[in-house]
């Protein structure tokens, strides 16, 4: 339950804000304050997605995406889970000198880990090859034991996840997420001796001090499990909010404190008598939308500070938690990109950021991989993996070591942090624009515009499909598909505005999907995908297929179906002729083919046509209308399925001659098209692999214009929800620009002619090669479930030849440098 305290750690937080701002403008802060903002403030990294980084303190470079940190009982080491797509491992670091001492690479990890008693033994999770490692600690290395088996691997379903040790019983208790299970394991014969089924996908779980209680994060459940150790019985369960992750005990086991990620909360539970006692909202502001993503938490060594891991806001906030159930918050502090895990020893926070401190720069590339065969491409494509330059693999992370700010350097933290983020509550209800653009600038104002379209297409840079354009800033060494395969998208971009700076704000589809249908990937997306797109097994939840993956308040047709707002979906989040998600029950178009590479997108486009003119005629269009053109995924070069440039063609095709049947229709004046990748994971591009190709069509948009503005996929959503009344659906969309400069006060009636294609879209793949063996071997029925490295690279030599070699993302410190569309210099802060 929620208490007064909530409100007033609200209240406080805003205070936080006020103070800060009140501190940015007043020149009688402390010199010291001054200075360390400043300092900071220097070394600014803009991210893609328009926020921004100031971390403090030193570092140490770690691997791929680590989720988990923990201390050894004498707080002598610090152990390190690094589970992204590229390279796992387990890293062991000296606290005391702040050195790295060993990393064991591995197959497959995960979350969990835990420091025996006595230090020489560490624990951590295996992932889906569903066991638990066990390393000795001799000579301060990792040393490989014999692990404990769960089970057999992948693609049978247990998939550890947290796990805790009691030494004195020989004891491992490890929860699960995929068979949503406890084991409870001898640690000294490996054996499994009980299994006990707890009905949600598990995140960790906890001992209390006396060993007789466990308590278990219910991932996918809302809630707290307690689990009578002696018994083995599930003894409690304790409601949440959701996607409740990592748990945290007072020393005394009176209270636990619940990281909810899904909530941007942390509970405080009265372990006695079961319930929250108190709600900690952590964001930067109060009732703020989702974003914040709480998922890691550690007390001082008084127990009067609680500091939080804020993964999507960079940061940690800081709490006065010495009365329990009148929390105070009393400041924030910059972390790097997306904080995973806190841990405190003595005056020093140390805190892993799961994606590094910025994007990373690959300058000698470009060099894919090229030296796997066919039969290398299966369970675990990290057995070889040569030079990885594929994006999903090149957030590097880091560990940050912080000195415990004293007041003074919390204040200009706390500053950073606020100046770090580009939403305030204020942009929720008001943004900017113009007066008389169709685009309102206050949530709520009507428009002209009564119809919107919204095209997800799938993974494509900008340079691949535009990079030939002069009037835009592209490379085209880097055109894969241009003017000759995809005409309409360049007429698009000719006729109407061609965007050549607009970023996706996800890596791949799994986490596309989700933000591009509601501007927002949580917990469990984020620290999924990357298992299975590694090939280290898993399943693609990512498209509403499991409630888990939603993000807390739902996708955009559950925010218009809440407002009123008629929606209909055309193969998005609607598969095999039946929708993912219970919101879109009635509301597809049963004819419109879902994912399926082998059906042509020019098809769907007549399918849509035909359902239409049927609604118009019917006076029955609905307001928002969503729709899936994805074939310019391609197949590779598999045999019997069209050649890339013909799947690229052909989805060119459905989206010119849907432009063009929209245009003539009566509605044209009053509609608007919104087309973008759901991701641009598939190729590269000379500015940044989050770049990529988006177009917009209809009566009151722009005519021939060039739009350089910096765009993203949430601002094009805050563009729909404006036109459509909608409030924002989370802290990103609210944030972001929205693309009002792309209108005009007038519309033109003017219809769109479609081009055809300019190559025969019927071609196959014939030619049997060693592209067309590794094409044989990916599984194309769900998007991205291969190693999309390689698919890339097939991609590039089937269009430009065997022997090309193609070039890789370029990825930097994100700086925007220039001029907007108002010749305006861009304001970087």
């Amino acid at each position: 339950m929620k208490t007064y305290s909530t409100l007033l750690c609200g209240f406080s937080l805003l205070l936080a804000m006020m103070a800060g701002c009140h501190r940015a403008g007043n020149t009688a802060a402390s010199s010291e304050e001054a200075e360390t903002y400043q300092k900071l403030a220097a070394k600014r990294v803009n991210l893609p997605n328009g926020w921004a980084l100031t971390p403090p303190g030193r570092s140490l470079d770690l691997d791929d995406l680590p989720l988990n940190l923990v201390v050894s009982p004498s707080k002598k080491y610090l152990a390190v889970t690094n589970n992204g797509q590229s390279t796992q491992s387990i890293t062991l670091i000296d606290a005391g000198s702040e050195q790295i001492l060993d990393t064991a690479k591995v197959g497959k990890s995960y979350l969990g880990l835990a420091f025996s008693q006595d230090e020489t033994r560490l624990y951590a999770s295996g992932g889906n090859d569903n066991k638990v490692l066990v390393y000795k600690i001799e000579n301060k290395q990792l040393v490989p034991d014999e692990p404990i088996v769960l089970g057999k691997p992948w693609p049978v379903k247990i998939s550890p996840t947290g796990l805790c040790v009691d030494d004195a019983k020989n004891r491992l208790y490890i929860v699960t997420k995929e068979d949503s299970s406890l084991y409870i394991a001898d640690t000294k014969t490996r054996q499994v001796l009980k299994k006990l089924n707890i009905g949600a996908a598990a995140y960790t779980c906890l001992l209390s001090p006396d060993k007789n209680e466990l308590f278990i994060s219910s991932w996918g459940g809302a809630s707290v499990l307690v689990v009578d150790v002696n018994k083995q019985t599930i003894a409690a369960k304790i409601p949440t909010n959701k996607n409740p992750n990592d748990l945290l005990l007072t020393k005394d086991g009176k209270y636990l404190y619940v990281a909810n990620g899904n909530d941007n909360t942390v509970a405080l539970i009265d372990v006695a008598k079961r319930q929250v006692i108190e709600t900690l909202t952590t964001s930067l502001f109060p009732n703020a939308p989702v974003g914040t993503t709480p998922n890691g938490l550690a007390l001082s060594d008084d127990e009067n500070t609680l500091y939080i891991a804020n993964a999507d806001n960079n940061c940690l906030a800081v709490f006065d938690v010495t009365k329990k159930g009148h929390s105070l918050s009393s400041g924030f502090i910059p972390t790097g990109w997306y904080p995973t895990a806190v841990k405190v020893i003595g005056s020093k926070l140390y805190v892993t950021n799961g994606k590094g401190f910025s994007s990373k720069a690959n300058p000698k590339g470009p060099n894919p991989v090229r030296t796997r065969t066919p039969q290398q491409v299966g369970p675990n494509p990290q057995a070889n993996p040569g030079p990885v330059q594929y994006i999903a693999g090149l957030f590097k992370g880091t560990l940050s070591i912080i000195d415990t700010p004293d007041t003074e350097t919390l204040a200009a933290y706390s500053r950073l942090v606020y100046a770090n983020t580009p939403y305030t509550k204020s942009k929720e209800l008001r943004t900017e624009g113009e007066a008389g653009n169709p685009i309102p600038m206050r949530v709520g104002d009507k428009s002209p515009i009564k119809y919107v379209f919204y095209i997800i297409k799938e993974n494509r840079t900008y340079d691949q499909i535009l990079g030939d354009m002069k009037e835009g800033n592209g490379d085209a060494s880097l055109c894969l598909f241009p003017e000759k395969v995809t005409p309409n998208q360049h007429a698009l971009a000719k006729e109407f505005v061609l965007l050549d700076n607009f970023y996706v704000d996800a890596e791949v589809s799994a986490d596309g999907h989700n933000w591009s249908s509601a501007a927002y990937a949580n917990d469990y997306v984020e620290k999924n995908w990357v298992t299975s797109y590694g090939g280290r097994g898993g399943t693609y939840d990512y498209e509403g297929q499991k409630e888990i993956a939603h993000p807390r308040d739902g996708f955009i047709w559950d925010h218009c179906q809440r407002a009123g707002i008629s929606f209909r979906s055309y193969g998005w989040f609607a598969d095999d002729e039946k929708p993912n998600i219970k919101t879109l029950e009635g509301k597809f178009c049963p004819t419109f083919k879902g994912y399926n590479l082998g059906y042509m997108d020019s098809k769907r486009e007549e399918a849509w046509e035909a359902d239409f003119d049927g609604l118009v005629t019917a006076g029955k269009l609905p307001t928002f209308n969503t729709l899936r053109f994805g074939n310019d995924h391609t197949s590779g070069a598999r045999i019997g399925m069209p050649t890339p440039d013909a799947a690229v063609a052909d989805n060119d095709l459905a989206v010119g001659r849907f432009v063009e049947h929209l245009s003539k229709s009566s509605i044209w004046n009053q509609s608007v098209v919104f087309i973008l990748e759901d991701d641009a994971q598939n190729g590269p591009d000379h500015v940044d692999a989050h770049r990529s190709i988006a177009f917009v069509a209809g009566g009151f948009v722009k005519r021939g214009f060039v739009d350089h503005t910096m765009y993203s996929t949430s601002g094009m959503l805050r563009t729909i929800e404006l036109i459509l009344g909608l409030k924002p659906m989370s802290q990103y969309d609210a944030a972001a620009t929205p693309m009002w400069r792309c209108f005009d006060k007038k519309a033109n009636p003017a219809p769109f002619t479609a081009r055809e294609a300019g190559i025969d879209i019927n071609q196959k793949n014939v030619a049997v090669n060693v592209n067309s063996k590794r094409s044989s071997l990916f599984n194309l029925t769900r998007p991205d479930e291969i190693d999309d490295l390689i698919f890339s690279e097939i991609v590039w030599q089937t269009v430009r030849g065997e022997k090309s070699v193609m070039p890789a993302p370029r990825r930097g410190a994100f700086v925007r440098t220039g001029k907007d569309a108002d010749g305006d210099e861009d304001d970087d802060d």
